[in-house]
């Protein structure tokens, strides 16, 4: 396998005073790619090694026939998180992507018939929630204040700051006792709330970082909140054009991106990381180094040559992981402006899916679908007069589900396009002119998810902060971790909330110690 290294420095490439200290990244996701963004912006020499084709690890893209589809995330929330990156040194995000708001934030859709439409345009939204029952308005009020203050909490004070020992989570404690964290979402709006339907809009967020809204800590709250302040939006050309920007912004800024070239072994001199290598067989000494790759993979196989990494990948295997995803890809004739970009099509159950999801790891008959449409909001993700979608159901990850992919996907496949196009498009399969499905053994496979898992460690109290993968390794102590397995968790604001608690510990390990 031949590795692709970065080319030269473009021309517009931003001098930044070289410190003499050197950092590995392995994986180009979101978070690996912040955390690179940083470390070359405080002057620490940094290589980013990505085992795939293209940067972007979740983030990868497929161009087939025209069409553009992102493997996701595509829900960009918290923007000024991206913006640091820049600002760090002195650019603009704007100089390199362009972001599009997206409204409503969701359409959500019950087999019954009912929409609602969630937003931030309060008179908007008010009315929506009181078509759904007009009591409820005073509650979800209450529910807002509610997601302030978790926001503040959880995410302000506690969103970017390392806990790396369990003194730091005891200081933590009181404040998210008082905001009662050990209940979970769905039990917290439903003390605001009575109509199931509200319910349902106002808990569902959890499971788009891989957490069950029935055991979820109430915490995650904190997504309204985030939405309410700061929008939801697109980046123009997808998910994956975000992913880019950060790469030319990471390359002008000096660093170095090494794609293609999975990284097989982290080698250790006694308590430290001395070396990365590579399939290719590359190798290079680097002052610390930092995964950005699955947190089980990293400490089982990147790491598994060491005492260290067999013990932790032992105590990880006992922890509880999220869902696997199943996601449907298909580019059809036709422009539906009609349906929004963000859709959450219900199914006929609730609290029953993700218990079979979550607990009896079965694969149920039905199933809530997120759709997702961005040609609405930008038509270069198309052909003209076409349009492209994904539809994302949640799945039991591997380890609870043992189903042949090959054999089950395509029906999967057929009976989640069936439900679009009974609910909302007539004659979807006669429309259709590309399609692909993408399976929890291709998570396993393309990004060594630990069984399939779509977003690591499950997001519950007791796997959060202190008792999630610590942000440096409490043994080898130049070793790191970013992303989703480690504090605060999955999603965009999330794995780049991570960076910036990870630089903080590497650049203060490196360069002020």
């Amino acid at each position: 396998m031949n590795a692709e290294t970065t080319p030269p420095a473009p021309s517009d490439a931003t001098e930044i005073p070289h410190t003499g200290r050197t950092a590995c990244v392995i994986g180009s996701g979101f978070g690996g790619l912040a955390l690179a963004i940083r470390l070359q912006s405080a002057g620490i020499a940094t290589t980013v090694i990505e085992a795939r084709d293209k940067p972007g690890g979740r983030a990868y893209y497929w161009e087939k026939d025209g069409f553009t589809f992102d493997a996701g995330p595509t829900v960009i929330t918290d923007p000024d998180c991206l913006r640091e990156l820049w600002a760090l040194s002195g650019h603009d995000m704007a100089e390199d992507i362009e972001i599009m708001p997206v409204m409503p934030f969701y359409r959500l859709n019950w087999p019954d018939g009912t929409n609602f439409d969630y937003s931030n345009d309060e008179e908007q939204l008010f009315g929506e929630i009181a078509q759904l029952n007009p009591a409820d308005v005073a509650g979800y009020q209450r529910f807002l204040e509610y997601s302030a203050g978790v926001y503040e909490e959880g995410y302000v004070k506690l969103g970017h700051k390392p806990f790396l020992d369990f003194k730091s989570m005891l200081k933590a404690a009181p404040a998210l006792a008082k905001k009662q964290a050990w209940r979970s979402v769905y039990s917290m709006v439903s003390s605001y709330v009575e109509n199931e339907k509200l319910r349902e809009a106002l808990s569902f967020h959890t499971l788009l970082v891989g957490g069950n809204p029935m055991k979820t800590s109430s915490i995650y709250a904190l997504i309204h909140k985030l939405e309410k302040d700061g929008g939801v939006w697109w980046a123009k050309g997808g998910t994956n054009r975000l992913i880019a920007a950060m790469v030319k912004h990471f390359e002008r800024i000096g660093g170095t991106v090494r794609l293609h070239d999975p990284v097989v072994q982290v080698h250790t001199l006694g308590n430290r990381a001395s070396e990365v290598e590579t399939h290719s067989g590359w190798k290079q000494r680097f002052d610390a180094v930092a995964s950005n790759a699955d947190i089980m993979h990293s400490y089982k196989d990147l790491l598994g040559e060491t005492k260290r990494g067999k013990s932790y990948a032992k105590s990880l295997s006992r922890k509880s992981f999220s869902p696997g995803l199943f996601v449907v890809h298909f580019g059809i004739e036709g422009t539906w402006p009609g349906i929004p970009h963000h859709m959450i099509l219900f199914g006929p159950r609730y609290k029953g899916l993700l218990e079979d999801i979550y607990d009896h790891g079965v694969l149920p008959q039905d199933f809530s679908i997120y759709l997702h449409h961005p040609s609405v909001t930008d038509p270069g993700m198309a052909p003209e007069g076409m349009s492209t979608f994904y539809a994302l159901v949640p799945v039991a990850h591997m380890g609870k589900l043992s189903v042949d992919w090959e054999e089950m996907g395509p029906i999967l496949e057929k009976r989640i396009l069936d439900e679009v196009e009974r609910r909302l498009i007539p004659d979807l399969h006669g429309r259709i002119k590309t399609k692909f499905h993408y399976a929890p053994r291709d998570f396993a496979m393309d990004l060594n998810a630990h069984m399939g898992s779509a977003f690591s460690l499950e997001p519950v109290l007791t796997q959060s902060a202190w008792f999630r993968g610590h942000n440096r390794d409490d043994v080898i102590d130049n070793f790191y971790l970013v992303g989703a397995g480690t504090h605060p968790g999955a999603g965009i604001p999330g794995v780049v909330g991570s960076a910036k608690a990870t630089a903080g510990l590497m650049v203060e390990d490196l360069l002020e110690k």
